[in-house]
């Protein structure tokens, strides 16, 4: 018999979500996460992948993929460090390091698994931690883990920030302080400030960590945020994805050798799960060869993202102060954004709502990803449906 209680607790947890316009339904995609998808048997323009350069599609990355399943197998075969590091791995961290100008690099599983690898391997119960409120879930997670005292900071306010170091060193009870933050938000599109949080940094001698998994691919000509600004020799640990722009599926952490090798050692992802299998790990090193070689993919993601972006504004949508592709529009009430984005999706577009959890209470809103895959024929025709869906809800006039 199972227990009654869990019945219990999932039946009323779910129902509440469901009451409250919280539920989220998983639509199964059919075939390919390109820029047009089937599910259901229905096409639908594809306005929510992280697909940022339509590298997940690409027939270069598919034609190594496969030549690695040829010549290594389907799976590593163990973790990292028994007999799971492949040549493959390795070529694919010497091109990480080299791309976002660091001295090594070290490959993991998934982008989430980077943060709760890297931070809890660097930071213990006698440190604190400075963590922008809006960071990624992953980021939370990894900082708890690690059991370090977490201070959080009002979204990229860098008085806030200042303050907030300025107590935790005077108080004089941590051996090490972190600032982390995001280097591209991923709900509403804005940059962080690194300038200014390097700074602040090395006034007050703190660890600067930066999660890029959406500006890996997008800015500083594709090597990301850091790049972006210059900031290379500025930053301690630049952590970045595999499975957005890159197109692939894994994470990675690029730093200072010494702290590399830490992670080496000291990660537990990197030391109890087997690593990215070798169609992964060569697909990866494959994109970054073709970010390396040309800007043709980035200019056309921004292209596709600034024209979207001026339709929508000119319809009378919010779409938030975004600075890169991510392209929101805001409507608020959850059952609304909800009704919204099932009304976009029986006319052609596939723009997935979000609510609470992942962003506050309040602030539902459909996120639109424009792709260097997209066509403007299948920008215009979004935009068509955009307008025609919110003058029928009454949300643009």
């Amino acid at each position: 018999m199972t227990s009654k209680k869990l019945d219990a607790f999932l039946t009323e947890n779910i129902e509440d979500l469901q009451s409250k316009g919280l539920y989220n339904e998983i639509d199964p995609v059919q075939g390919a996460n390109g820029p047009v998808i089937t599910i259901n048997g229905q096409e639908l323009i594809n306005l929510s992948s992280n697909n940022y350069l339509g590298l997940a599609t690409d027939e270069r990355l598919k034609e190594v993929a496969i030549e690695a399943v040829k010549s290594h197998g389907v799976g590593a075969g163990a973790v990292r460090t028994i007999n799971g590091t492949l040549d493959l791995h390795i070529e694919l961290e010497k091109k990480l390091a080299a791309f976002k100008g660091t001295e090594a690099a070290i490959a993991y599983q998934s982008g989430f698994n980077c943060n709760m690898a890297a931070i809890s391997a660097v930071m213990d119960k006698n440190d604190a931690i400075l963590s922008d409120e809006l960071n990624h879930a992953s980021i939370i997670d990894g900082c708890r883990l690690s059991r370090a005292k977490i201070i959080r900071f009002n979204h990229s306010d860098m008085d806030d920030l200042r303050l907030k170091a300025k107590e935790a060193v005077e108080s004089g009870q941590y051996n090490k302080i972190m600032v982390i933050t995001d280097g591209v938000f991923s709900m509403d599109g804005d940059v962080a400030k690194l300038p200014e949080i390097v700074e602040i940094a090395e006034e007050f001698d703190l660890i600067v960590y930066v999660d890029d998994a959406h500006g890996s691919g997008v800015l500083g000509k594709g090597a990301g945020t850091v790049k972006h600004f210059g900031l290379q020799d500025k930053v301690d640990m630049q952590m970045g994805t595999l499975s957005k722009a890159i197109g692939v599926i894994g994470g990675y952490v690029a730093g200072k050798q010494k702290l590399i090798d830490w992670l080496k050692v000291r990660s537990r992802p990197f030391l109890f799960s087997t690593a990215v299998t070798p169609a992964d790990a060569a697909a990866s090193a494959k994109a970054i060869d073709i970010l390396t070689e040309s800007t043709e993919l980035q200019n056309k993601m921004w292209e596709n993202s600034e024209y979207l972006k001026k339709g929508l504004k000119g319809l009378g949508y919010d779409i938030g102060n975004s600075e890169t592709p991510i392209t929101p529009v805001i409507i608020g009430e959850e059952k609304l954004t909800q009704q919204f984005s099932k009304r976009l999706v029986e006319e052609g577009v596939y723009a997935k709502s979000i609510v609470f959890p992942t962003v506050p209470q309040g602030t539902g809103r459909v996120r639109n990803m424009p792709t260097a895959a997209h066509t403007k024929e299948m920008l215009d025709q979004a935009i068509g449906i955009y307008e025609k869906v919110g003058k029928e809800l009454g949300l643009i006039k």
